[in-house]
């Protein structure tokens, strides 16, 4: 059980550490071979382009959980707290009804690519790997979405404002 509380407070942050680093170290070393070889390998690119993928799908995942996400809230300041509570639920329900539709979308191209057999031409490794970035992005932020929704309706029912994301501006 602590584990998965752990997991559920911080797993995006150490995907996105993990991502992040696999990204930065291998742009550095493209550097470094580049600029004191002058050789770069055909895997570098590949690394970063894939590490840079993952990093915007868990932090679609990230930004939802903290309620980081662009959103017009313009309305908010004029409604009552239970409106505003209300309208959050409203639009997290509209956003798990698109996150639902890109999932089964984009769970197409993996399966495709699976069947097919088609690999990543500098990695040697299968296509569905780095593919699998979108569903994995939009399952984290479906179910980032349904934790949203539940703690808005505790905070509904209980009478306590709801969470509205730190905010950058204010």
């Amino acid at each position: 059980m602590k584990l998965l509380r752990q997991l559920n407070k911080h797993a995006e942050r150490y995907a996105l550490l993990f991502f992040y680093s696999v990204l930065v170290a291998s742009m550095a070393l493209e550097v470094l071979r580049r600029e004191i070889l002058s050789f770069s390998s055909v895997w570098g690119e590949e690394v970063v382009r894939y590490s840079f993928i993952y990093l915007v799908w868990i932090g679609a995942a990230a930004a939802v959980k903290e309620r980081a996400h662009i959103r017009i809230d313009v309305l908010y300041k004029f409604v009552t707290p239970r409106v505003r509570t209300l309208l959050y639920i409203f639009a997290d329900l509209i956003m798990v009804a698109m996150a639902i539709m890109a999932l089964i979308w984009a769970i197409e191209p993996v399966t495709r690519s699976i069947d097919r057999g088609s690999v990543l031409e500098a990695l040697q490794i299968s296509r569905a790997w780095a593919l699998t970035a979108v569903p994995l992005g939009f399952t984290l932020v479906i179910i980032r979405l349904f934790q949203s929704i539940y703690n808005d309706l505790v905070s509904l029912v209980n009478g306590t404002p709801v969470f509205e994301g730190n905010k950058l501006f204010d």
